[in-house]
C-alpha cells in the first residue's frame, strides 16, 4: 500500500472520480451525482476521499459522506477493479467510520444486496440492517 495514498478530493479531480464511478456503476451525471453536488456537499460538512496509486497518477477508490445535521451518509465507495481484495475497501470505510466517531453522529449507507463483497465489509464493521425500510427515491420533479 506504500503507493496508493488518502487524500482529500479537489475539484480536479472529478473527472477520474466520475471514470471510477462508471467503472464501478456507483454514480453517473444522469443521478445527480456531479462536481456541483460534491462541492455543495463539502461546504455543508461532507467529506470526500479518494485513494490514489501515486505510481500513475490514478484514482483506485474514493468515499464521499454528505451531513444531513442529523446523521452522515455514506456514498459512493468504491475501488477499482483492478484494487479490489487488497483491503482497500474495508480501509476507506475504516477512514469513514473514524470521521463519524470524532462527529460523535450516527452513519447510514445504501449497497445493492448484490454486492456481497460490499456487504460483508460494512457488517464486519458493525453497520445493521434497518428492518421494516424499503428505500425509496424519486428523480426528476
Amino acid at each position: 500500500m506504500s503507493s496508493i495514498k488518502l487524500r482529500s478530493y479537489k475539484s480536479n479531480d472529478y473527472q477520474s472520480v466520475l471514470k471510477l464511478w462508471e467503472i464501478t456503476k456507483l454514480g453517473s451525471e444522469e443521478r445527480g451525482d456531479n462536481s456541483d453536488t460534491i462541492e455543495i456537499g463539502l461546504l455543508h460538512g461532507g467529506k470526500f476521499w479518494v485513494l490514489e496509486d501515486t505510481t500513475n497518477a490514478q484514482i483506485i477508490g474514493c468515499c464521499w459522506i454528505t451531513n444531513d445535521s442529523r446523521r452522515l451518509y455514506l456514498h459512493h465507495l468504491g475501488i477499482h477493479p483492478e484494487y479490489q481484495h487488497q483491503g482497500y475497501g474495508k480501509f476507506l470505510t475504516e477512514t469513514a467510520l473514524a470521521h463519524v466517531k470524532s462527529l460523535n453522529m450516527q452513519i447510514k449507507l445504501e449497497v445493492h444486496h448484490s454486492n456481497k463483497t460490499a456487504l460483508n465489509i460494512y457488517e464486519k464493521l458493525g453497520f445493521k440492517f434497518l428492518e421494516g425500510y424499503e428505500v425509496m427515491i424519486k428523480r426528476g420533479h
